[in-house]
């Protein structure tokens, strides 16, 4: 038996897949990549495809970004591990924090704390905001509200605050004290089809529900800029804004999770800059070391920080962390990454292909009649499909169209990712408009050729 042919019997064989049964990896065999190059990967027969998913949604400078693989190797000559613990620390998690406040000074960052990665970097934050008011006196400030569709990783308070029921009903009873309000989506909300008027609506019932909570019992609210895993969900631009002063007027810390949006998909280094936003706290991972070594972090504002400088009781002792925050491998690749961000203008890149990859594949809602909306902005796209148009029926579970298309892109050089009826798009930052073109021409014709068939 092949080498190639072992890998494809075992693959499902000895691991469990995330977010999969696993009876049906055995049945279905995922696609096994083997290398990568620029924006394009192989899998284990040879097969060329443009990554259409970014690795997913990490993979910001590509596969094969030098700057980041020389950091990687040279740090694991120099250092390849060691903790930050109380009392011991090393160069590289030194010099990413410096760079990463410093990149973030506009945001009014002034720390941050590392861990592994996006679930964690949500962890951490979720603990630092009931923390923040215990040490203000505000001991039963314990709640959370997100939006529903929201994803905030899978640890038990990330899930906790997660919005999809498919990732908490296996799991419960979860956190208490978290609560859930509607997301300002413009294609399926229950109140009006004004994005303006819809942003006003969905940010009253964020009051309305501190107010019902209690103010003295909510420590924050969570959201992402643009939502991402709950189908590239994007919020009206009067939404974050409102949602800031919000916040401030019941002393509720907004913490923006931007492990998806961060680092430049939105064509903004940060979500939050696309809606002239600062966050509380910041969830960052993936792009920060464009998924080449695990890295999470998050950023902690001015003011969250200097409530924890200023404690004269010691009850600001942070008891958090992980054995692998700041390793110093992921920190040299988040370091590479972060200077190659900066250099290539990444985020510039993204708004400007991205601006073509949105207008084109819009196009699919007039062409194609299975396709409802096509939604999203910069690098980060959504496709839905529907069951009915003129009704915005949604497409059954038990539908194969979906993959179908899916098989079709793959089969024609572009890797997708599939999620419930929608088809999401998240390629390498630094793909071209060459690349774009190539990845709009290949999920046009596999639409057609779907649709062809029913």
């Amino acid at each position: 038996m092949s080498t190639i042919e072992q890998l494809k019997q075992d693959n499902a064989e000895f691991q469990w897949h995330p977010m999969a049964h696993p009876a049906a990896m055995k049945k279905s065999k995922p696609d096994i990549v083997a290398r990568g190059e620029g924006c394009w990967i192989w899998d284990v027969d040879g097969h060329k495809m443009l990554d259409g998913v970014g690795g997913l949604w990490a993979s910001n400078l590509g596969h094969s970004a030098t700057a980041v693989r020389d950091a990687i190797v040279a740090q694991l000559d120099e250092l390849p591990f060691y903790n930050i613990f109380r009392g011991t620390s090393h160069p590289r998690a030194i010099e990413l924090s410096a760079q990463l406040v410093r990149m973030m000074e506009p945001d009014g960052v002034a720390s941050v704390m590392f861990s592994s990665g996006g679930s964690d970097a949500v962890e951490t934050a979720l603990k630092l905001a009931r923390q923040y008011h215990k040490l203000r006196g505000e001991k039963d400030r314990f709640k959370f509200i997100s939006l529903r569709q929201g994803y905030h990783g899978v640890h038990f308070g990330g899930m906790s605050v997660n919005g999809n029921t498919n990732f908490r009903r296996a799991y419960e009873p979860l956190l208490p004290g978290c609560f859930h309000i509607d997301t300002p989506w413009l294609y399926r909300n229950p109140y009006t089809s004004d994005p303006l008027e819809l942003g006003e609506i969905c940010a009253e019932l964020l009051e309305r529900e501190i107010v019902f909570q209690g103010p003295d019992t909510v420590a924050a609210f969570i959201a992402e800029p643009v939502q991402g895993a709950g189908g590239v969900i994007v919020p009206p631009a009067n939404y974050w804004p409102l949602v800031r002063k919000i916040c401030d007027k019941y002393g509720v810390l907004l913490i923006a999770d931007e492990v998806v949006t961060g680092f430049g998909r939105t064509g903004h280094l940060f979500g939050t800059r696309l809606w002239g936003v600062n966050a509380d706290l910041w969830c960052l991972a993936k792009g920060i070391s464009s998924g080449y070594v695990p890295l999470g972090a998050t950023a902690i504002s001015s003011k969250v920080a200097q409530v924890f400088n200023d404690d004269k009781s010691g009850q600001a002792a942070v008891g958090h962390g992980y054995t692998y925050s700041a390793h110093p491998v992921a920190a040299a690749a988040a370091l590479a990454t972060l200077a190659q961000i900066q250099a290539l203008d990444v985020p510039g890149n993204a708004g400007r292909v991205g601006a073509v990859m949105q207008e084109r594949l819009r196009q699919l809602e007039k062409t194609c009649s299975f396709v409802g909306n096509v939604r999203g902005v910069g690098l980060m796209l959504g496709i839905e499909m529907v069951d009915d148009k003129a009704t915005r029926t949604p497409m059954p579970r038990s539908s194969d169209i979906p993959a179908r298309v899916a098989k079709e892109a793959y089969l024609r050089g572009l890797m997708v990712r599939i999620s419930g009826p929608n088809l999401i798009l998240s390629p390498p930052l630094v793909i071209s408009l060459d690349e774009v073109n190539h990845l709009c021409d290949v999920l046009e014709a596999s639409f057609a050729a779907v649709e062809a068939t029913l």
